[in-house]
């Protein structure tokens, strides 16, 4: 096994020695990573479940043949978007009519941005000369998969800020009234870890600045401000800045804090 494999087992090992695993949370989670990728009136019903560990996803599909007739040459055709790399070619099956199967798909993660997967199933049937294509819902691979809370020092933090190229600005758009609230909201919302110490927060001032930090499985750092005020008629204003050295992380956070900000759901 490589390194990276090996350090990998032995997280695994630890998370499950110290009960890290759970039967409970994991039938949970096995049923918010089901996927449906096609309607429940195509010919051909698919669902995926997705499993995603550190530097690679896997796709575990469900083919149904919901016609009476047998499905030939049916192929899983995927492709992807973003720093996604499919590592198997696609396989051509036979169905027989009302029948299933798994196929598995695995692909390789080279950094932390949103990544897209889509793709379609192809096949054939013996009554009629051209093949069908069935499209498939998109699969959109979620950043919060990749990074992890971490702390560094303030110097560290100020040095990273002032080196690093690519930054994103999000004004700020809640419903949230509390500037702790909010802030509280945007840290569970992008799994990363405040820096400023409580102290630093209280009181009420109508006021609040904080620096997050976070680090993704490939080593990259990602770096927010957030600088919020309350306005006059009880509003909250001011822009959450995402830095990272790459492109992708800063505009796949600031997609995922503008999904989430507003705080109302």
């Amino acid at each position: 096994m490589s390194q990276l494999e090996l350090e990998d087992e032995v997280q695994d090992d630890l998370k499950a020695a110290t009960g890290g695993f759970s039967k409970e949370t994991d039938d949970a989670n096995r049923l918010n990573r089901i996927l449906q990728l096609t309607g429940f009136s195509d010919p051909v019903y698919a669902e995926a479940f997705v499993t995603v560990h550190h530097y690679d996803i896997v796709l575990d599909v469900t083919v149904i043949n919901r016609t009476k007739e047998t499905l030939q040459n049916l192929c899983l055709e995927l492709a992807t978007m973003g720093d996604l790399k499919l590592v198997d070619r696609p396989q051509n099956y036979t169905l027989a009519p009302e029948s299933s199967k798994q196929i598995r798909a695995n692909i390789k993660v080279s950094s932390t941005e949103t990544g897209v997967i889509f793709g379609n199933i192809v096949y054939e049937t013996s009554n009629v000369m051209e093949r069908s294509v069935v499209v498939l819902n998109d699969i959109h691979i979620d950043i919060m998969d990749y990074i992890s809370p971490a702390t560094c020092a303030d110097v560290t933090f100020r040095n990273m800020w002032a080196e690093f190229e690519w930054e994103n600005k999000v004004a700020v758009n809640t419903v949230i009234q509390d500037e702790k609230e909010f802030l509280n909201h945007v840290i569970k919302s992008t799994n990363m870890k405040c820096l400023t110490p409580p102290s630093a927060l209280d009181g009420e001032c109508g006021f609040l600045a904080a620096n997050l930090y976070a680090k993704s499985v490939f080593g990259e750092d990602a770096l927010v401000n957030i600088s919020i005020e309350k306005q006059v008629d009880g509003k909250l204003s001011g822009y959450i800045r995402i830095r990272s050295k790459t492109q992708g992380i800063a505009l796949s956070l600031g997609d995922k804090i503008t999904l989430k900000q507003k705080g109302g759901s």
